[in-house]
């Protein structure tokens, strides 16, 4: 029951990558890969300021302002230089990773003894059960300290998406979306789609450097090479939460790129379980990712032969 507590914890971290991706991926079609780059740059911020005595939520706060900036820069080179989506992407990320070294001043930068949002948790989960207490959850023993950090997570997700659906649904949401859609339409009626999509790459990779700052605490390291991959995390997030949930409207799309995540994270645990060798977790992960893929397609054609089949 801890490594499935532990797993849900890690996949709600990442939640809010998942976020930046549905935002960049699906909202404006943009293949970002700036968040490989941007995620490690929260981390490192979160990192450097936390080691330095700086309060965690702010230390949050300037990732999320950090990742806006890198995003914002992705997108200005692709609209002001018209350089190919891709492209510009891999620009910034292959910059980001100097001046994360630079942030850090080293590869990997720990935290021991620094106080956390984590820490933070752990003293309510002390002051609410006592030092090391255990519950029991449907049968299980399991650490209080796990079980707080996983409610106030859960909570803060919520609110999370709460708030990203009613500004999607605002006026500027709808200009966002409507240039993703149809650029020319929106265009036409008055809107600056360069500005937009320069705004949405940036507020899309804010989300991606706030979940780095916060996976960064809850490991407690930073560490250069940790948004390797990240990319297509958030991608395989969104694809799986797409396919569970099969609905197109904002708010399901929103649950199910959350909750996309979190399967993703169990389904990697579970492989792991399985006895399977550790080193092999980014080909485990682009199986998952191959599979979100085709399986969309392929059960939309075996339903529509299951209909030809029931007319004939």
């Amino acid at each position: 029951m801890s490594i499935l507590i532990t797993s849900m914890i890690f996949g709600l971290i990442l939640s809010f990558l998942a976020l930046g991706v549905f935002i960049s991926f699906r909202v404006f079609d943009f293949p970002d890969i700036t968040v490989e780059g941007s995620f490690t740059t929260g981390a490192a911020l979160a990192a450097l300021l936390i080691v330095s005595g700086c309060d965690p939520l702010l230390s949050c706060l300037v990732s999320f302002a950090a990742g806006m900036v890198a995003g914002a820069l992705t997108g200005l080179i692709h609209t002001r230089f018209r350089i190919n989506q891709l492209l510009s992407g891999i620009l910034v990320m292959t910059a980001l990773y100097s001046v994360n070294l630079h942030v850090m001043g080293r590869s990997n930068l720990p935290m021991p003894g620094s106080v956390t949002i984590f820490n933070g948790l752990e003293k309510v989960s002390q002051q609410l059960f006592g030092q090391g207490s255990k519950v029991v959850l449907l049968g299980w023993s399991v650490d209080a300290k796990d079980l707080v950090i996983l409610a106030a997570l859960v909570v803060v997700v919520l609110l999370t998406g709460l708030v990203l659906r009613w500004f999607l649904r605002t006026n500027l949401g709808t200009a966002m979306r409507a240039t993703g859609d149809n650029d020319q339409m929106i265009r036409a009626l008055g809107v600056d789609t360069k500005w937009m999509i320069v705004f949405g790459i940036a507020l899309a990779n804010g989300f991606v450097a706030l979940s780095g700052a916060l996976l960064a605490q809850f490991q407690g390291f930073a560490d250069v090479q940790m948004g390797i991959g990240m990319m297509v995390w958030g991608l395989a997030s969104v694809i799986i939460g797409e396919v569970v949930v099969g609905r197109t409207s904002v708010g399901y799309v929103i649950f199910g790129a959350v909750l996309g995540s979190v399967l993703f994270r169990l389904l990697v645990a579970i492989a792991l379980r399985l006895g399977m060798n550790p080193n092999d977790l980014k080909i485990i992960t682009a199986a998952f990712v191959f599979i979100a893929l085709i399986l969309p397609g392929l059960m939309k054609r075996r339903k529509n032969l299951w209909g030809r089949k029931k007319y004939a």
